[in-house]
């Protein structure tokens, strides 16, 4: 094979990896909003309704597990998407070894300055999948259960749903963890 040949070979073989890569990740994200959406219009109706934080408290304890499972009964079967986190509240959100790694380098750019919010998107490959990862930012609103002071109503209704919870002193900016989508290789 000529030089220019393999040359343009090489080259049409990484646009149409990178046009691969484009299409996982929209796939992916429009999972990640489904899930995140949901997620966030919920809490948001019941800050909305009960401003200490409490209903919201509640709503995270009773449902947001089942919104994640509903959400991926919707989606096609090579794929699905979850929220994990290196402080738990919920054991099902555990971070697995990947999780970290892709959290740690957040938390570090984050640390440096160099966290960049409008491309905040991240894509990992391996031999099975595609995953795309969204972080979650700690907001204002996220404090009150998530915070350093944290209300003793809120405090007693999360010790009864999560005895082992580690979700807590966080600040506004930091990383409270990740959705997650992942996509099966065909």
């Amino acid at each position: 094979m000529k030089l220019g040949t393999l040359f343009i070979a090489t080259a049409l073989l990484g646009s149409l990896s990178m046009a691969d890569d484009q299409a996982l990740k929209k796939e992916g994200v429009g999972y990640i909003k489904m899930l995140g959406g949901t997620l966030k219009s919920q809490l948001q109706e019941n800050m909305k309704k009960d401003p200490s934080g409490l209903a919201a408290a509640a709503f995270c304890a009773g449902s947001a597990e089942s919104i994640t499972k509903e959400i991926n009964a919707k989606l096609p079967k090579h794929a699905s998407v979850r929220r994990a986190a290196l402080k738990t509240r919920n054991a099902s959100n555990k971070a697995d070894a990947i999780d970290e790694k892709v959290m740690n380098e957040y938390i570090k750019a984050i640390e440096e300055k160099s966290f960049d919010p409008k491309s905040p998107i991240k894509l990992v490959k391996d031999e099975n999948s595609t995953r795309v990862y969204k972080p979650l930012l700690t907001q204002g609103a996220c404090l009150k259960c998530h915070g350093s002071t944290v209300s003793p109503e809120i405090t007693t209704l999360v010790k009864e749903q999560y005895p082992q919870d580690q979700a807590i002193d966080f600040k506004e900016g930091s990383l409270r963890g990740v959705i997650v989508a992942e996509i099966k290789n065909k």
